[in-house]
């Protein structure tokens, strides 16, 4: 059995630090794609000079959002998941719209159309009526919607735990086996 394969959409969304978790502890052979603003949010919040090449450590290949050549944009290669982390709202309706100009909106085209697993996490507070209806509608299509809104009833005591409190949902959509959860001792 083949090595799950899992495309990590960044946009230019607030909260980098949950993309750089999701890279550093998904097993899986992962494959970036970077906008323009994912990449100023990276520098801005991580501090990173270059984040396609300082990233490169944790994963197998990036490609270049503007690149609509590349494997990503065919439905002929198959992907298990996509993970947009985070996701901007811009993104979300050009995707809601259909609009594929970038290699990041054509992979989530493609997802849409070959039914393959496709997880927004959108960052953004609070969200409009228009917003909120666009991913209704790709809710309807099967797209999982996770604001990144981390789970508390662990009590984490730093922002790493926070953090991974909310990679572990997505890790966990992506099937990797997590931890029981929450009162899981009540389910035996």
């Amino acid at each position: 059995m083949s090595t799950p394969r899992i495309v990590v959409g960044i946009t230019g969304s607030s909260g980098a630090v949950y993309a750089l978790d999701f890279l550093k502890r998904c097993p899986y052979d992962k494959f970036v794609v970077m906008s323009k603003w994912g990449k100023a949010v990276m520098k801005d919040e991580l501090s990173l000079e270059d984040p396609v090449n300082d990233l490169s450590p944790y994963y197998k290949r990036a490609f270049a959002d503007t690149d609509m050549t590349a494997p990503l944009a065919s439905g002929s290669n198959h992907i298990d998941a996509f993970v947009i982390l985070p996701a901007s709202t811009s993104t979300i309706g050009k995707i809601a719209s259909g609009i594929g100009d970038t290699l990041i909106t054509r992979t989530a085209a493609v997802c849409l159309k070959e039914r393959y697993k496709m997880i927004i996490c959108v960052r953004e507070t609070p969200l409009s009526t228009i917003t909120l209806e666009q991913l209704t509608m790709l809710s309807r299509e099967g797209v999982v919607v996770m604001p990144i809104s981390p789970p508390l009833y662990y009590v984490p005591k730093t922002v790493e735990e926070y953090v991974q409190g909310f990679v572990n949902k997505v890790l966990q959509h992506c099937g990797v086996p997590m931890p029981d959860g929450w009162r899981a001792e009540d389910l035996k």
